[in-house]
């Protein structure tokens, strides 16, 4: 049987972690540790406990100095996006761009979103896009994880909209190729041990179920109200004026078919 070149390219290659403090982050560092050279990017305060073998480097996304620090010597850098105000993103993402470009990083794997489309309603479908045209632009090898909406995160949001057995969202008849974070994770793993595909990976689960099925799975209904109420209903409960924004233009991003689909990559990349 002939070698897999992915292990050959694997072999003493330092990898970079960004978010190692957060869930998809640090299980990347965790499954990477066993066999690699892991160093994980934490902000200097951030309370993150290592796993053994790992070297911690602090780092903060606004901090371009820090990240450059950090990434010297770095040969593949499992990129994990930033969070807060899309405008705060954008710049986040791209001083990581930047960092990774001076310190020659040789493979960044960037996590983006299925929907990377720069004219999506979905605010951080143009911040995914903007990310991906730097890294396109940076020089640096890259492979793009563009992930499907997190299974665990959407069934919060579904629990969230009940009301009684109802389920109020702004959704029509759309389809949602949910992932689970774990499996992200291990995407990006795979990916980080091998060479930049140059190109982008859709990360989803097997199917994609209608919302309808996702709420009913949840013992509930769904039942279509608009965007506007929907947002309407998040500021009553007490959301802050940005997420209600962001979760609002991710369910019209929904409705317009646009995660909906489905791909083998997460089974191609792991091996099941």
């Amino acid at each position: 049987m002939a070698a897999d070149p992915s292990l050959a390219y694997a072999h003493d290659v330092r990898i970079a972690v960004t978010g190692a403090s957060g869930r998809v982050g640090g299980r990347v560092a965790e499954l990477l540790a066993p066999e690699h050279d892991v160093v994980a990017l934490v902000r200097p305060a951030s309370p993150y406990t290592p796993p053994p073998g790992v070297t911690v480097a602090p780092a903060d996304y606004a901090d371009p100095a820090s990240l450059r620090a950090a990434l010297d010597g770095v040969d593949t850098l499992v990129f994990v996006s930033s969070d807060g105000h899309a405008a705060t993103v954008m710049l986040h993402h791209a001083n990581v761009v930047a960092a990774a470009a001076d310190a020659r990083v040789g493979h960044v794997v960037a996590l983006s979103g299925l929907d990377a489309d720069v004219e999506s309603p979905f605010c951080y479908a143009v911040t995914n896009g903007h990310t991906e045209r730097l890294l396109e632009a940076s020089g640096c090898g890259y492979s793009l994880a563009r992930a499907s909406v997190y299974t665990e995160f959407f069934r919060s949001l579904v629990r969230g909209a009940r009301r009684g057995d109802e389920v109020r969202l702004p959704a029509g008849d759309a389809r949602v190729s949910l992932v689970a974070r774990a499996d992200v994770a291990r995407s990006l793993a795979a990916l980080a041990l091998r060479p930049p595909s140059g190109t982008h990976h859709d990360l989803t689960g097997p199917a994609a179920p209608a919302v309808a099925e996702v709420v009913a799975a949840e013992g509930a209904r769904h039942v279509e109200v608009t965007l506007a109420e929907y947002v309407a209903a998040l500021l009553d409960g007490g959301e802050t004026s940005w997420w209600a924004h962001a979760y609002g233009t991710m369910l019209e991003s929904i409705r317009l078919g646009r995660w909906a689909t489905v791909s083998d990559e997460v089974a191609t990349l792991t091996g099941g």
